[in-house]
């Protein structure tokens, strides 16, 4: 296996004037000049021999290099076609890695992994465009893909609001939900210095373990995201007004008003304060206050 000849400055810069490569602002591309931030991507993922990784948005193959030194398998999901090329010529030699020229968003991934490694969980390693860096992260979580963890580097602010708990004003529907799927850690800041071009705003590697089980149990997980998602969306709201005003939700607000008081809970509470228990606790009694409501219905009929 060859070493890893990009992560730094000058290889980067020989190999786009190579190509004559412009950077596209519509795929938010920036690329890791810092060998540095790669060893410690590497590292904090755990990669090893028996892996397969998952590369999303591998840009000129500087990490991919590194991830094919370590693992078993790679897979790089790569959206802009120019960078086909590029890859195909900074990969040569590295046998066990497969290009894939493809919005990561379109890529059946569970089938991926099923194909590539026997459905066994995968490990997802990125440097996420920060324009669509939830819709990834949820995405992956969400359509239930074998996960053993996500190493992604995000802007900085997103990852302190994926770790964040309740009473922070970077708390929201993020936390939530990413709390609910795997433990977040921050691994390490990363400055503009280290990308090229530069981005205006700083960076964070955070490494997210899938939970074998989430931390809470709930009787219906999408009514409980659909009362997260209504609670943030008017944030200097109550939170049963911003329950009541949500086109997602149809309780009254004498129901949303009971079932906050189950939680002990004030009703001019905001969303902000509860943490990922107590909202589901409130899915649960609002769930039994629909069922409460189906069985009196059918008796009367």
């Amino acid at each position: 296996m060859k070493e890893p000849t990009l992560g730094n400055p000058q290889n980067t810069i020989a190999v786009l004037q190579k190509y004559n490569f412009v950077f596209q602002k519509k795929f938010g591309q920036n690329f890791l000049i810092d060998t540095h931030v790669l060893d410690k991507i590497i590292r904090a993922a755990e990669i090893t021999k028996d892996d397969f990784v998952l590369e999303i948005g591998p840009g000129i193959g500087t990490m991919t290099q590194y991830l094919a030194c370590a693992a078993g398998k790679v897979a790089a999901v790569e959206i802009d076609r120019a960078l086909i090329p590029i890859l195909e010529d900074t990969l040569d030699g590295y046998e066990n890695v497969t290009i894939i020229n493809n919005d990561i968003l379109k890529v059946d991934i569970a089938k991926l992994a099923e194909e590539e490694n026997g459905g066994k969980p995968i490990k997802v390693v990125a440097n996420l465009p920060y324009y669509i860096t939830t819709p990834i992260i949820m995405g992956l979580f969400e359509k239930h893909v074998p996960l053993k963890s996500i190493t992604v580097m995000v802007q900085k602010e997103v990852a302190d609001r994926m770790q964040t708990g309740p009473g922070s004003k970077d708390y929201g529907a993020l936390s939530l939900a990413v709390q609910y799927y795997a433990e977040p850690y921050i691994v390490a800041n990363v400055p503009p210095n280290c990308f090229m071009p530069r981005p205006k705003v700083g960076s964070a590697v955070i490494r997210l373990e899938r939970y074998e089980e989430p931390p809470v149990n709930v009787l219906d997980e999408k009514l409980m995201f659909r009362i997260i998602r209504a609670s943030f969306n008017q944030r200097r709201k109550t939170l049963a007004n911003g329950l009541k005003n949500s086109a997602e939700l149809d309780f009254t607000k004498e129901e949303i008003e009971t079932a906050i008081e189950c939680l002990g809970k004030s009703t001019s509470v905001r969303g902000e304060a509860l943490t990922l228990e107590e909202f589901a606790k409130l899915s649960d009694e609002l769930s039994e206050i629909r069922e409460k409501q189906k069985k009196s219905q059918n008796i009367q009929r």
